[in-house]
């Protein structure tokens, strides 16, 4: 589709059936957020990690060369993988996309076993957490409390000593981060041959390079040590896979940026308090306030109860949100555009088979280029549509 007018697709059906429908060889690149097998909020399309069938129609569309960015949860990424390489692709990497978001989801042990034994925990205290000063634009219901606009909540003490022995113990750790799958449809020659062929097989680094803060920063970018060209040639480099292609290839200092790595973290303090001074090495990709209702204006707000508006064990907080954009795992279209960035070559066509309310599409045309996704739920489809027509693209 270079070259031609700007255009994008969002498809209702099972992506393994619309995929079938394709031509082959046919996208330039695919990025997507497939289900990770978590039955998330007990949705039956998070009961299972796409298989090996969806991946290998995924691979059948894909240009030579071209490359693969799938999400997947940190529990069952491994099975993520497994399918994505049985199917016939190429493993090249995983991004770690690291963010402060994340609210725990841990099951609290000593309240459980209290309940077990059908005992009232005494109340011994609120929590100091202010829920309305930090979401003002929610509408929260706190436990036995109706809705006020502003509440604490409830600080128990165990009932039993088993409770009080397992006091502080729970199941699951925070979310902090979310591995991204770097894949490549396997071609033949060279990758020089193949680009020129299929304009496919290559990552755009200048187009993701991180900025420098300042001169100081570009100043620090060469460290001591780096192969210059003077020694570069006593450096032993092994042909990969015949492809020619460099095991060993050393970057020098450029003026736009620095080299984009395999870490992605969203600007906050608690993704990047262990890094220090060292976080401006990475992309920042940070989520605007307006993004996830961005185009639907005119529709009307659904009450959703979505996995920031799940209980959480401490302060005993349940709420429901009122939102046009409903779908409980919206990506930062920012994020999305730079993956898309990353693996698509210019005008070129990027697939999304798990639509979702289309963060990727969004991300795609703001970016220039073609799209299409697949999508199951009508609704999200119809969301999907709007969100990328916002951006001003004709459909």
């Amino acid at each position: 589709m270079q070259g031609e007018i700007l255009s994008y697709e969002v498809l209702h059906g099972d992506c393994r059936e619309v995929m079938a429908g394709m031509d082959e060889c046919s996208v330039d690149s695919i990025v997507t957020d497939p289900p990770y097998g978590l039955s998330f909020m007990g949705k039956g399309w998070d009961k299972g990690v796409p298989g090996v069938e969806f991946w290998v129609e995924a691979l059948r569309v894909a240009k030579p060369g071209a490359h693969l960015l799938a999400f997947g949860g940190t529990r069952m990424v491994h099975r993520l993988a497994v399918a994505i390489e049985d199917a016939g692709w190429e493993i090249r990497d995983r991004i770690h996309w690291v963010y402060g978001s994340g609210f725990p989801k841990s099951h609290n042990v000593s309240k459980a076993i209290d309940k077990a034994a059908g005992l009232e925990r005494e109340v011994v205290g609120e929590s100091n957490i202010n829920i309305y000063e930090s979401n003002k634009n929610h509408k929260f219901y706190v436990e036995g409390e109706g809705n006020p606009a502003y509440s604490k909540g409830k600080i128990t003490a165990p009932a039993t000593p088993a409770a009080q022995q397992w006091d502080g113990w729970g199941t699951a750790l925070k979310p902090a981060v979310e591995p991204i799958i770097l894949a490549r449809k396997p071609f033949k020659g060279t990758v020089a041959a193949n680009v020129l062929e299929w304009g496919t097989g290559a990552i755009n680094v200048d187009g993701c390079r991180v900025e420098y803060q300042d001169d100081a920063d570009r100043a620090g970018a060469t460290p001591q040590g780096r192969v210059t060209s003077k020694n570069i040639g006593s450096i032993a480099v092994t042909p990969d896979a015949g492809r020619g292609e460099s095991r060993v290839e050393f970057e020098r200092p450029k003026q736009q940026g620095r080299f984009p790595a395999n870490l992605i973290h969203d600007g906050s303090d608690e993704a990047t308090a262990g890094m220090g001074d060292a976080s401006r090495y990475f992309y920042c990709a940070k989520a605007g306030k307006k993004d996830r209702d961005e185009g639907l204006r005119e529709w009307r707000e659904t009450t959703t109860d979505d996995g920031r508006t799940k209980p959480i064990e401490n302060p005993y907080l349940r709420c429901n949100t009122e939102r046009k954009n409903h779908h409980p795992t919206v990506k930062p279209t920012d994020l999305m555009a730079y993956l898309c960035r990353l693996i698509t070559p210019p005008g070129g066509t990027v697939l999304d088979p798990f639509n979702g309310s289309g963060s990727t599409g969004k991300a795609a045309v703001r970016e220039g280029f073609n799209y299409i996704g697949c999508e199951l739920d009508p609704e999200y489809v119809e969301i999907a549509r709007a969100r990328i027509e916002a951006v001003g693209v004709p459909a």
